[in-house]
């Protein structure tokens, strides 16, 4: 099986494009203008499901993340607010989970498919010229 592509959005902020200008160049996205915005009026924090708290810290940690997203992060929001509230989620609720995070590029493998550095190191493109 293929491995899914990476989003020129999330190749823009990780620097994939430019190391691979031609890869991302003719790359036809959807434009989307909107970012994820605020969490919807229904996801709200309870005793036992942090959603809202879960909607900020995804959109935090995944900047590239657009109005497009939002069913899939609600989707998100709500598994990982139950974690977060101390609720116990079962290995379905567990790997619907990760497989949001990987449709929204949001795993360490896909941001290392894409060129990512720890901890948003950034790299000078003149340091190959120097080491």
């Amino acid at each position: 099986m293929a491995r899914p592509r990476t989003p020129k959005a999330k190749a823009e902020i990780t620097g994939h494009a430019d190391k691979q200008k031609t890869k991302f160049k003719g790359r036809n996205e959807p434009i989307v203008d909107e970012t994820l915005g605020d969490a919807p009026h229904w996801i709200k924090d309870t005793d036992t499901n942090k959603a809202h708290e879960a909607w900020e810290t995804l959109r935090l940690e995944i900047p590239w993340l657009n109005s497009s997203h939002r069913i899939l992060v609600a989707t998100a929001s709500n598994i990982l607010g139950r974690m977060i509230a101390g609720q116990e989620c079962g290995v379905q609720a567990m790997n619907l989970l990760r497989q949001c995070l990987g449709q929204m590029g949001a795993t360490p493998a896909d941001a290392s498919k894409a060129g990512a550095k720890p901890d948003g190191e950034k790299t000078d493109p003149a340091d190959e010229f120097f080491d």
